[in-house]
């Protein structure tokens, strides 16, 4: 069981920036990956950024160059520092920890942070 809880989100007006936050309520080391993922027409929710064990990232096309994720195995947390923020940015982000066993995939979600981007 991995428990998560997000936070950092806010409103901000076009052009400006937030740093999510994700903190693990254990240690996140062994954990296989961690993604942020929001609300998409048409997908329950959509990948936004995901980085691996090993720190390998991935993007969504709509979202490379501008944000950036990360992870501190010290303090079990991952990041998502988002700039240059749109107004089609806005939604709740949720956090997932992905860990693969020899037999099983298991998904665990934080509660979502609301980023709401507007002037």
């Amino acid at each position: 069981q991995v428990q998560l809880v997000e936070s950092g989100g806010g409103l901000v007006q076009p052009g400006g920036s937030l740093r999510l936050s994700c903190a693990a309520a254990r240690s996140i080391f062994s954990i296989d990956a961690m993604g942020w993922y929001r609300p998409s027409p048409g997908k329950q929710r959509e990948l936004v950024a995901r980085i691996t064990s090993g720190g390998a990232t991935d993007y969504a096309e709509s979202v490379k160059g501008r944000f950036t994720i990360s992870r501190d195995n010290a303090k079990n947390t991952v990041y998502l520092q988002m700039n240059s923020l749109k107004a089609e940015d806005t939604a709740v982000y949720y956090c997932n920890a992905h860990v693969e066993t020899m037999t099983h995939e298991y998904n665990y979600w934080g509660q979502g942070t609301q980023v709401t981007v507007s002037s």
